[in-house]
């Protein structure tokens, strides 16, 4: 077997409408109804599903959680122009600016929580190297 790459993640979360509008109006996703009524956000060819903590959808984790997620989003804006757009809207800064290793080498990351206080990493590699 060889994994090419990362496809979707699942987030449980406990108001999945809550969530689409953070995620499409603060990151700028794009909002996905799928297979019944499910919903999701969409980053390019990627995207997160929502699975409301209620009502979790067959198969799911051993023990789905509201805020147990941690992942990293990344970006093609400047970091400052990230930081503003955070502050636009209300969003707290939980750590950051600071530089990390991603998947593909050296980043500038900030992270936030999203309103279940899952931990979003926003990194943006160095388009000059």
């Amino acid at each position: 077997m060889r994994v090419t790459g990362l496809d979707h993640i699942v987030l449980t979360v406990a108001d999945v409408e809550q969530s689409v509008r953070f995620y499409l109006t603060v990151l700028g996703g794009t909002a996905e109804t799928f297979a019944g009524g499910r919903r999701a956000i969409s980053f390019g060819d990627q995207k997160i599903n929502f699975h409301p903590a209620d009502d979790a959808h067959t198969p799911h984790a051993t023990r789905p959680e509201p805020g147990s997620g941690d992942f990293c989003l990344t970006v093609t804006d400047s970091l400052e122009t990230v930081r503003q757009n955070l502050r636009d809207h209300d969003i707290e800064i939980v750590h950051g600016p600071v530089e990390k290793v991603g998947a593909r080498g050296q980043m500038e990351s900030v992270y936030i929580r999203d309103p279940d206080g899952n931990l979003v990493e926003l990194a943006r590699y160095d388009t000059n190297a």
